[in-house]
């Protein structure tokens, strides 16, 4: 293996290129990402970045020398459109000019796009994922608008806080009951909608937004209930979608992500995929999964390198216990494992009234799941236990000693 192309130029990306060089790759590698920019960290753009904190210059995800070190074929600025696998090759565009990347071995790492609303063409309406979108919101947030946020998961709860520690003026709109309840469950889901009433957020949960209004720029929500929110700045936070459009006549199998077996391989052979966009089979919780976090993305893109190099005979399966954090105020949230809404819930140290405390969730006599608030150490214990596919009885026994 001569050339390998890595396709995304965010955190996977870069880590699968580190990763190949650390393993003793010395051939050309190819990064090819959609954005102008060198790849930068991402869940700053949501609080200190939005907050302006912290500039685009300081959100590297390594150092230039370090980057230089890598010796890349750098391709930024260009869209992957196709994938070729007959003649081993990515169809990549930029502006007018297009051009095909040909590849011995090829890292798929595209990430997801978020999904959108019908908005009129208004402007005052966005969505967050990339540092242009977030330098355009925080440019516009100086003129001191009135905010709905649109989605209560961690981004939309994210912004909200951020915008709410900037003394906005801040509406939330979800469709769910709660704030989080598909990660948290509808009891530490209310927690965290309490603590953002405390701090003055308008919290509207369980109901639908049924459109925008406004003449040119949005000026308000309107809500399938029949309110009406004031609004000179939406942000749309209702999630992603992974990022497979530029596949779909490459024959790879799409659902929900690009496919893979347990060790990160596609259908294809010496094809990788890694991050958002990858739905691989975790045999450690024995289901097919596709993460959305920062964790995973650096985690999975160490193992997709190791599968492209020693192929299927050296191939370990990528077992990792999901993990994913947030910061909104003083609240630091630390989720590890697999919890889903309807496991039995234990609450180990701390109480949910104190809002500091770690959360135990099983299913079927199996620890699943462990959710600290503001409390990283306890929570250790657990992401340990959850890896080692520990029961509920030893999680609760834990919780005792």
């Amino acid at each position: 293996m001569n050339r390998i192309a890595i396709v995304g130029a965010s955190l996977a990306g870069l880590r699968s290129a580190e990763a190949l060089r650390r393993e003793g790759f010395e051939g050309q590698i190819v990064l090819i990402g959609a954005e102008p920019h060198l790849p930068y960290d991402r869940p700053p753009l949501s609080k200190e970045v939005l907050a302006g904190k912290r500039g685009p210059d300081e959100i590297g995800l390594t150092r230039p020398d370090r980057f230089d070190a890598l010796d890349l074929d750098l391709r930024l600025g260009w869209r992957a459109t196709a994938l070729d696998l007959d003649s081993r090759a990515v169809r990549v565009e930029s502006g007018a000019r297009t051009a095909d990347i040909q590849f011995d071995g090829l890292v798929i790492a595209t990430g997801a796009t978020p999904r959108q609303l019908p908005t009129r063409d208004l402007a005052g309406i966005y969505t967050l994922r990339t540092l242009d979108d977030c330098l355009a919101i925080r440019s516009d947030l100086d003129r001191s608008p009135r905010v709905a946020v649109v989605g209560a998961g961690f981004i939309g709860a994210e912004v909200a806080a951020t915008c709410r520690l900037r003394g906005l003026s801040v509406s939330v709109i979800e469709t769910l009951d709660v704030p989080l309840e598909l990660a948290l469950g509808r009891d530490l889901g209310g927690m965290v909608g309490d603590v953002h009433r405390d701090h003055g957020v308008d919290l509207r949960c369980g109901v639908r937004v049924d459109g925008f209004e406004g003449a040119g720029r949005v000026e308000a929500v309107r809500l399938q209930d029949g309110s009406r929110i004031d609004a000179d700045l939406v942000v749309v936070g209702i999630g992603v979608s992974p990022e497979t459009s530029w596949l779909e006549s490459s024959g790879l199998e799409i659902d929900n992500g690009v496919v893979c077996d347990e060790t990160t391989a596609t259908s294809a052979p010496d094809v990788v995929a890694a991050g958002d966009i990858a739905r691989w089979y975790n045999p450690l919780f024995g289901e097919s999964m596709r993460v959305e976090h920062w964790t995973n993305a650096v985690e999975q893109a160490e193992a997709a390198a190791r599968r492209l190099l020693t192929g299927p005979d050296g191939a370990e399966p990528f077992a990792p216990v999901p993990f994913v954090w947030s910061d909104q105020y003083d609240m630091k949230i630390q989720c590890a494992g697999r919890p889903r809404v309807g496991d039995d819930l234990h609450i180990a140290h701390g109480s949910i009234d104190q809002r500091q405390f770690v959360a135990l969730f099983g299913r079927a006599g199996r620890l699943t799941g462990a959710v600290g608030f503001n409390r990283v150490r306890a929570l250790m214990t657990y992401r340990k236990l959850l890896r080692a596919g520990g029961s509920w009885d030893e999680a609760l026994q834990a919780a005792e000693s």
